[in-house]
């Protein structure tokens, strides 16, 4: 990931579909709008990993807590939506023809997000993203191909992200995607690595309480092809429901009063209510979910590779250690809260 490089411009904002590769293996998607974001000015991000951050005794759930919450899930996505999200090949160290095939080409793609701050950002100072997400992804390809300098992190759109696995732009999405029974018909996923639920972003001078208060008759912003559309959508309590390329494009047209809420997930509304101090959480949570890693169907010796660099990574700190660098300072320490745990 170190030795290659190139320059590219990077935006906070909505993201083109042209990339180009840089020096650090990382193919940069140049920006189709530069918009300003923050009045009080851009925010610096720190870091570039969770070295020196101290590990967190992140549990995993009980079998009972793991059921309750998997109920919980089937009932708030309703009858049609009852599959088993945890549902996943068995983890495996043996390398089949897929793995194999990406070691050939000497290159292993991973499609993440370069707009979510904590998760997948980029540094303005050094141009490299990072975030919790990008921690793994970087886990799973240095394990996978035994040599960082092989992986190539490429910026992929909120609703791009199936058809860029399904369309081989890529060969594994590790970008804050949930798991559900629509996207499992069209891709296979990885065993869950957080526990998530949506959230209402409000700006703070709203009057606002609860996710009801923030979106009945109001405009709603939300990520094309995200699950928070598909929530705020379906309650049709909105008055209109405005839907953008990428989740961080919402909290720019919040800024601009072209919309009144943002619903995204926990992790990423988070992120940008730290962010930007103008906007706030509001009470209440919609629809458990659980996040994993998006990969082809027809490739299941990747996905019990993946598994296993899951199950290592998780067993020897390094997801409690990430989270604690990326989520605790605004996520709070309840890393074992987030972890799905073994199902």
């Amino acid at each position: 990931m170190r030795k290659r490089t190139v320059t590219r411009t990077a935006g906070r904002a909505a993201t083109g579909a042209a990339a180009t590769r840089t020096s650090t293996g990382v193919l940069r998607a140049r920006p189709a709008a530069a918009l300003a974001l923050l009045a009080a000015g851009a925010v610096v991000l720190t870091g570039g990993g969770a070295v020196g951050a101290a590990p967190t005794a992140a549990t995993a759930a009980t079998a009972p807590q793991a059921a309750q919450q998997q109920q919980q899930q089937q009932q708030e996505q309703g009858p049609a939506d009852t599959c088993d999200v945890y549902k996943s090949v068995p983890p495996s160290t043996e390398d089949g023809a897929a793995v194999k095939a990406i070691k050939a080409k000497r290159s292993l793609v991973i499609g993440v997000d370069q707009n979510s701050y904590r998760w997948g950002a980029r540094n303005p100072n050094t141009g490299q993203i990072e975030g919790f997400d990008i921690d793994l992804a970087r886990a799973i390809g240095t394990a996978l191909m035994g040599d960082p300098d092989k992986v190539v992190l490429k910026p992929v759109a909120t609703a791009d992200r199936i058809d860029a696995v399904k369309k081989g732009r890529v060969d594994l999405i590790v970008r804050t995607m949930t798991i559900n029974c629509k996207r499992m018909e069209d891709v296979a996923f990885s065993k869950p690595y957080f526990n998530t639920t949506q959230r209402v972003l409000v700006p703070k001078a709203s009057l606002a309480k609860t996710i009801d208060d923030a979106i009945k008759d109001r405009t709603v912003c939300a990520a094309d092809g995200s699950t928070a559309q598909a929530v705020v959508t379906g309650k049709k309590t909105a008055q209109k429901v405005v839907t953008v390329e990428n989740q961080l494009d919402c909290l720019v047209l919040m800024q601009l009063g072209k919309v009144d809420a943002t619903m995204t997930d926990t992790g990423l509304a988070a992120g940008q209510a730290a962010q930007d101090q103008t906007v706030r959480m509001v009470d209440g949570e919609a629809q458990p979910e659980v996040m994993g890693i998006a990969m082809l169907k027809e490739s299941p010796d990747l996905t019990a590779r993946v598994n296993q660099v899951l199950a290592d990574y998780y067993a020897r700190g390094d997801w409690a250690r990430s989270y604690d660098h990326w989520l605790k300072p605004y996520m709070g320490n309840e890393a074992d809260h987030y972890w799905p745990g073994t199902h």
